[in-house]
Order: structure tokens, then sequence, then C-alpha cells
């Protein structure tokens, strides 16, 4: 396999943070509609590398959304900023006619962006987008009191490596990451750690309480269904296998 084309990292601020973002081919900005990468609870903009990778020459954006990689990390966590985010990246660009593509939480950010920024989005690829039953909102409460008691079992993920390298090979034989491409994992690790700021070795660039404070505070957004009904550009949905009824809180295999 060839070596992916390297981006151009950036900072900007918008929505009173810094977020970083990466572009790929900007000599190419303006040729065809540019597409905008969003990526999922706990992962980072290099996550895509080999994904663009495949898309040949194309003028490709890809976020780490507030309180991942490099962006700042914000507490506390409300799911409407991220969307809010978002938007605010398209109009500081001056993006328009733009695809956007969103994982997970980047979906669900991807929809407000869309929403809120209608005649800039030519279209969504919405991948598992965390947009939840109407009733899941509404049972929103009753979650947050399970939280309290006890927080989310990503909170205890292991923060401290040694290296990239030293992460790889602790979860390459570890579900669902034993399921990865093995050059997606390696991005995955390489870019998701950042210089240790209290001493030796690397942490994660998505903090363990942020990650958890995410997935806690999922169903916070209930005004998301306001947003799908605002978005106008065709939207193509793609779903993961169906949940079984025992299915494990920290199983992601499924939708």
């Amino acid at each position: 396999m060839t070596t992916p084309l390297q981006p151009i990292e950036r900072r900007i601020r918008t929505n009173g943070i810094t977020l970083a973002l990466f572009e790929w081919h900007r000599d190419l900005r303006g040729r065809d509609a540019p597409i905008l990468l969003t990526h999922a609870t706990g992962f980072h903009a290099r996550c895509w590398d080999r994904v663009i990778h495949r898309l040949g020459e194309r003028y490709v954006v890809a976020v780490d959304q507030r309180g991942h990689g490099r962006s700042d990390k914000i507490f506390p966590v409300h799911w409407r900023e991220f969307g809010r985010d978002l938007a605010d990246v398209v109009r500081t660009l001056d993006l328009h006619d733009v695809i956007g593509v969103g994982h997970s939480m980047g979906g669900h950010a991807t929809t407000e962006a869309a929403a809120a920024l209608a005649h800039h989005f030519e279209r969504l690829v919405l991948i598992d987008p965390v947009i939840g039953a109407p009733e899941a909102y509404a049972a929103a409460a009753h979650l947050a009191e399970i939280f309290a008691q006890a927080p989310h079992p990503t909170a205890k993920r292991r923060n401290h490596w040694e290296s990239a390298a030293e992460m790889f090979k602790r979860f390459e034989q570890r579900p669902p990451f034993s399921e990865f491409n093995h050059q997606v994992l390696r991005d995955y690790c390489e870019y998701g750690l950042l210089p240790n700021p209290e001493g030796d070795g690397y942490v994660l660039a998505c903090p363990p309480r942020f990650e958890a404070d995410v997935y806690m505070s999922s169903y916070e957004n209930a005004a998301v269904y306001d947003s799908v009904a605002a978005v106008e550009a065709p939207v193509f949905i793609v779903r993961a296998m169906e949940p079984p009824p025992d299915r494990g809180m920290m199983d992601f295999r499924y939708s």
C-alpha cells in the first residue's frame, strides 16, 4: 500500500474554543464538492486517513471534535455544541456544496450542522448516527440518574502509554479493535496519543473522563429531531448490525 498523502494541519478559533482540523488537497479546493469528515466518540480526524487515500484527488477536511485529538478539552459536554462547532468550521472555511460524512457522534454533529446551514450542504452520509428513538430522549433523566451512581465504563480506560506501538500491540488482539483494518488501527493509535504533560510517555488525546461524559450525555439533545426535520439535503444512512437483546454496554460492533 502506498503511503497516504499527508494533510495540512491547522487550528481555528470557533464557538469559543480552538479546534484542530486537517485538509487534504487544498490546492484542489473548488474543483469538486468538498468532503467534510467527522469522527465518532473517542476517535479523531486522522482515523479517516485510509478512507481519504481511496477518495483520490479530492479536497477533504477532517475535524478533531472538541475534547478529541488536538482540539480543546472543554467540560461539561453538551451534544448540541458538537454540531455548532461543525457549523462554525463550515462558515470559517467558507465551504459550499459540502458532502458531509459523519460517523456515530459525528453523524449527530453533521445533522445539526446541515440543519443550521442548509444551503451549504449538498448531501449527507451518516454512518450509524447517534440519533436515538424519541422515547430514549424522554428517558434521559432516568439515564442521568443511573450514570450518577456509576460512571460509564470508558472512564476507566487506560490513559498512559509508552508509545503508539505499545498501544497498537495491546489493542490488535482486543475486540472491537481486533476487527479494525490494521492500518486504520495504527492511525488510531499514532494520532490518538499526545505527549504526557506531567512526565514521560503519552496520554490519550481524548481523555477517558471526556469520552465517558460524551456517552453519559448522549441523549440530552432531544432538539436533534428539530434538526432532522430541518435538513434539506439528501441523506444516505449506513447501519451496522442490529444489536441482540443481550448486547453489552461496551460492545460497539452493533448499531
